[in-house]
């Protein structure tokens, strides 16, 4: 399994992943949270449970549905930090290189994966690269 795009929100975590198959996404899903849960217990100084049992997984097959997924997770501060404008720094919005206009680039690099299928690192392309204006569906005015 390999993290290519995630954001972070004061409760949950949104990540968009590849995987080669479930049996790949489920043990990687396990191992990133086991390994989440002792740097963030380690930094708090506690033990204990970190995640709640509730996670969602949605299989992308379209480039529309990757489009949507990635504004959905780049743009997510904005579903929670109303009047939010930019990018979100705590996500991985500052590397992403499918903005429609140049943003700066990162004070410092993660070591994030590049993607590797077609639909995560061109298919969506197909529908527009994305404006700094968008939010996730929710909060698209009607």
């Amino acid at each position: 399994m390999r993290v290519v795009h995630f954001s972070v929100q004061a409760d949950h975590l949104h990540l968009v992943v590849e995987a080669p198959d479930r049996d790949s996404l489920c043990r990687g899903g396990k191992g990133l949270a086991i390994r989440l849960s002792w740097a963030i217990n380690r930094v708090l100084g506690r033990k204990g449970r970190v995640w709640g049992d509730r996670y969602h997984v949605t299989e992308l097959a379209t480039p529309r549905q990757v489009r949507h997924a990635l504004v959905y997770v780049l743009m997510n501060w904005k579903k929670h930090r109303r009047g939010s404008r930019g990018l979100d720094p705590r996500s991985s919005a500052l590397q992403f290189d499918g903005w429609a206009r140049t943003v700066p680039p990162p004070p410092e690099r993660l070591d994030l994966a590049a993607p590797l299928t077609w639909l995560l690192s061109r298919g969506w392309r197909r529908h527009g690269l994305i404006a700094l204006s968008e939010a996730p569906a929710a909060l698209r005015p009607s």
